[in-house]
């Protein structure tokens, strides 16, 4: 399965979903909280170590069996995406991921900064383009 998560500053997880990429069984909540809270203390050292100047924090971490990737926004929230890696198309997720937070959750006057999404629209949308992604299938080289 992809994994997408949301994670905020605090490094809660915000929101998950799963798409169909055969990345493995479903993550339990305690799993998705202690990824997210690793992730985000891995984050914070990454850019403090990074010879880069600069450096916003870890984007991909990839081992054997899966991708880890990450795209952080100006206000610190981190959108986290686990796939196959072989998946291709990943970055263009991470920016749709984004799309549909901004759209579905920031502009949803009900939503608080704070609070987990609660929104079926934001639901609806991040499935689709999960679901878009599983479809882009994984990468070939050569072809």
């Amino acid at each position: 399965h992809e994994h997408a998560l949301v994670v905020r500053a605090q490094h809660q997880v915000q929101r998950e979903a799963e798409g169909l990429l055969g990345l493995g069984p479903r993550l339990s909540s305690n799993e998705k909280l202690m990824l997210a809270s690793m992730f985000h203390s891995l984050f914070a050292i990454g850019s403090q170590l990074s010879p880069e100047q600069g450096s916003s924090g870890i984007e991909v971490l990839e081992t054997d069996t899966f991708k880890l990737h990450c795209f952080q926004t100006l206000t610190g929230i981190k959108f986290v995406v686990l796939a196959d890696p072989r998946q291709a198309g990943i970055d263009a997720l991470l920016r749709k991921i984004y799309e549909i937070y901004s759209d579905f959750a920031l502009k949803n006057p009900f939503y608080s900064l704070e609070m987990p999404i609660r929104c079926e629209l934001f639901d609806q949308n991040l499935k689709l383009a999960l679901e878009v992604a599983e479809k882009a299938g994984p990468f070939v080289p050569g072809l």
